[in-house]
């Protein structure tokens, strides 16, 4: 039976493929999540006034990925010290929120947050917050997939994380 993970850090173009590119992955949906607006359009979300945060919501097979692995690759995703955006990404519409939809979903991110949390691995406090699933709203299609529609622009859009996540993450990567 699949499961379902959603998950924010900063622009949603740049949360889909390292997450697509995992075994086990059904999809992984480009959308709006956490706020007050029924289906917001990316204007609207852009905004700062619908309270959505962009985030993926992917499907996934938990006996060929688990929801702990695809935790690990979330935190080497963001910057989980950063509450106001991802890197270029700034504003409220791109905060780091992971989204759970089961109680044990909530149990393993506020464990693997506070194992990010003592590994010293950030000098600043960790900020990403762990909150329950809200409706999602799936973004307009020029969203989904960006990484393979545009690929110049996903690699433009994805250079500053990318350099960041470089440095913070080379033991892993």
């Amino acid at each position: 039976m699949n499961e379902t993970a959603i998950f924010a850090g900063g622009c949603f173009w740049c949360m889909v493929q390292p997450f697509d590119t995992q075994l086990g992955i059904h999809s992984v949906i480009s959308g709006y999540t956490g706020g007050h607006k029924e289906n917001p359009t990316y204007e609207e979300v852009c905004s700062g006034q619908t309270g959505h945060t962009e985030a993926v919501k992917i499907e996934f097979d938990p006996n060929i990925t688990s929801y702990k692995e695809l935790l690990a690759i979330y935190w080497q995703q963001t910057d989980p010290t950063d509450a106001f955006g991802q890197f270029e990404d700034r504003g409220d519409s791109y905060r780091p929120v992971i989204f759970y939809t089961s109680p044990q979903q909530k149990e393993m991110a506020e464990k693997s947050l506070a194992e990010l949390d003592k590994s010293s691995k950030y000098s600043e406090p960790i900020v990403t917050k762990i909150e329950p699933a809200s409706p999602f709203y799936v973004a307009e299609d020029y969203h989904q997939d960006f990484y393979r529609k545009n690929p110049a622009r996903y690699a433009l859009s994805h250079h500053t994380r990318d350099q960041f996540l470089k440095k913070v993450w080379s033991d892993r990567l």
